[in-house]
């Protein structure tokens, strides 16, 4: 599976060895096992998927990790994309609105021994709490960047998510430089929708 993303063009080596560390097959159904290391997104239940290696490898290298660093994922899902974050040396904080994929999530990271603060909820609102992050990651597709979520990232940090329709979305990498933003494109990535206050209600529009 590493190979296949060096060769897709992920070049950052801390984003592969923690790939390289953490097997995907803990992580997705049963009836999926067999398929864990192929480069594609999985079923997990509760209308969820876990992402394509590709691109978690993919957001993972655009925040820019330092060891070290405070990062935000809203949307737990399987529990995976947090376990890559820890495994870089990251403090992670991670959301999710599925109360049983919160469950399930927190037994893979008692699994790896690793101490990631988890909560169940609507992450288009962020964790204020912990805010200022220095990069938040975001799995699931939003109508717009929701407020929160900018609000409550630190300055010079970074904030991946994708942003379009309920089909195919644009990632974006947003950077906070003081009161101001930054922003860059990189096109076709589907996701499923994030839901919540500050991005898709529950019945679509």
């Amino acid at each position: 599976m590493v190979d296949v993303l060096r060769q897709k063009g992920i070049w950052d080596e801390k984003v592969l060895a923690a790939m390289s560390r953490v097997e995907r097959h803990f992580f997705v159904d049963m009836p999926f096992v067999n398929r864990a290391y192929e480069d594609s997104a999985l079923p997990i239940g509760q209308e969820q998927t876990i992402s394509q290696p590709y691109t978690v490898a993919f957001m993972t290298q655009a925040l820019e990790l330092k060891r070290g660093e405070k990062v935000l994922e809203v949307g737990t899902g399987s529990g995976y994309q947090a376990v890559i974050l820890a495994m870089m040396g990251c403090r992670v904080f991670t959301i999710e609105r599925h109360l049983l994929l919160v469950t399930r999530a927190r037994k893979m990271f008692e699994r790896f021994n690793l101490r990631i603060a988890s909560k169940g909820g609507d992450g288009s609102v962020g964790w204020s709490e912990f805010a200022p992050f220095d990069a938040i990651i975001v799995t699931a597709g939003a109508p717009d960047i929701p407020q929160p979520l900018k609000d409550q990232l630190a300055d010079g940090g970074r904030l991946v998510i994708p942003v379009g329709d309920r089909e195919i979305q644009k990632l974006l990498v947003i950077r906070r430089l003081g009161a101001e933003f930054t922003q860059q494109e990189i096109s076709g990535f589907k996701f499923v929708p994030l839901v919540g206050k500050n991005a898709w209600a529950n019945g679509g529009a």
